[in-house]
Order: C-alpha cells, then sequence, then structure tokens
C-alpha cells in the first residue's frame, strides 16, 4: 500500500507544516491568545527563518531532524484526533490496545516522513489569505498559499483551539492543493483494513516505518 502522496506535494506539505508548527521556547506562552491565521503567520516565518539560517538543518542529518520533529512538532498535533480521522469508522471498533498501536505507529510515519522533508526549504514563504472565522470559533481553517519557485501552492490547515494545561492551537488536518491528507489517508487505510484487518494495517503501518528507518 502507498501511503506516501505525490512526492512534490507532500514535500511542501511537510516543510511548511514544519514552518508552522516548529516553536520557539517562548512562543507557547501566548498562542492560546494568538487569532489563528496571526498564529500561523507569525510560527511559519520565524521557523522558516530559523531553517534557513542553520545550514546543519540542511544537511540531512536524520538523528537530528527526527528528534527536532518530535521535540517541536508533535506537541502541536492532535494525533489522537487524527488518526481517528485517517483509520474512519474503524476506529471505534479497535480494541484500546489496537487504538494505541495506530496512534503510535502513525505518528511515526508522519514523523519521519515530516523530518524527511525538512531539509527541503529554502526560499519559501508563506502567505496567509484573510480570515474566515469569528472570535469565539474554536475550530478554524486557516488559508495560506506557499510561494517559492513555481506556482503557489494552496496549504490550507484545520486547527482546533485546546483548553486547560498545553491550550493553543492544534493541527488536525491539512489541504494540499485542495486534498485533505486525512481523507487520503483514511481511503489507504480503508483498503488495507478491508483486506487484513486493523491488525494488518498495524503490520503494514510497522513495516513502513522499518523500512523508512533503515534508509
Amino acid at each position: 500500500m502507498n501511503f506516501i502522496l505525490n512526492r512534490r506535494l507532500l514535500l511542501n506539505l511537510c516543510a511548511n507544516l514544519l514552518g508552522l508548527t516548529l516553536l520557539t521556547a517562548t512562543v507557547p506562552v501566548i498562542a492560546a491568545d494568538m487569532a489563528a491565521d496571526v498564529f500561523v503567520k507569525q510560527l511559519s516565518d520565524e521557523v522558516i527563518d530559523t531553517i534557513k539560517a542553520d545550514k546543519s538543518f540542511q544537511a540531512s542529518n536524520m538523528v537530528k531532524l527526527t528528534a527536532l520533529v518530535d521535540a517541536k512538532v508533535m506537541p502541536h498535533v492532535n494525533f489522537r484526533r487524527i488518526t481517528a480521522s485517517a483509520v474512519g469508522p474503524s476506529w471505534l471498533k479497535a480494541t484500546p490496545e489496537q487504538q494505541k498501536l495506530l496512534q503510535e505507529e502513525f505518528k511515526s510515519l508522519l514523523l519521519r516522513t515530516y523530518a524527511g522533508a525538512l531539509s527541503q526549504i529554502t526560499d519559501q514563504t508563506i502567505a496567509v489569505k484573510p480570515l474566515r472565522a469569528s472570535p469565539e470559533d474554536t475550530e478554524i481553517v486557516v488559508r495560506t498559499e506557499v510561494r517559492g519557485k513555481g506556482e503557489p501552492i494552496q496549504l490550507d490547515y484545520r486547527l482546533e483551539k485546546t483548553p486547560g494545561v498545553g491550550s493553543g492551537w492544534k493541527i488536525y488536518n491539512l489541504n494540499v492543493m485542495g486534498v485533505w491528507l486525512m481523507e487520503t489517508f483514511r481511503s489507504q487505510f480503508s483498503q488495507e483494513i478491508n483486506a487484513k484487518g486493523v491488525d494488518g494495517l498495524i503490520a503494514t503501518l510497522k513495516s513502513r516505518n522499518q523500512a523508512m528507518a533503515g534508509k
């Protein structure tokens, strides 16, 4: 099963997801009070500049890149919601242990994919489109364009605002050029579940992660 989207789309998706979510130490203190579009713009500009300034990020050091993504990106993604969305109706039928394994393997897949794309950032900038939302909204779509060489690339984010400890905006879906990422995974995962069951999907994800780790 092919879990990887078109290479050009995926690289732009992952590189700019990192541009959105890679935070410095001071940002989480104020992120909860930001409007979603301001949050996206500030973080993407700040981090793209950081990546461009640090040549070690562009040297394909996968150990360093993976550790960086795990520490800085993953806390700002709602992985339970993303995994449940990608798995679809079978998520509710899965046992707690199966849900745990699905979430772990899916996180590993995205973690390595994002890390592999980090070095792709070169001259990209992010243009955030006017936000269509009310101040009290807790789920928002922020629409952006990735601008660099070639045609601009549509990259939209579905964000949710979480309360309490660790409050702030969290990503739960992305749209690349009109295609929502979780819906694409859901179609692929559904085929695997229909053929081999939930345990078969877990095994396939694990095998894919092991293959990526060996490269």
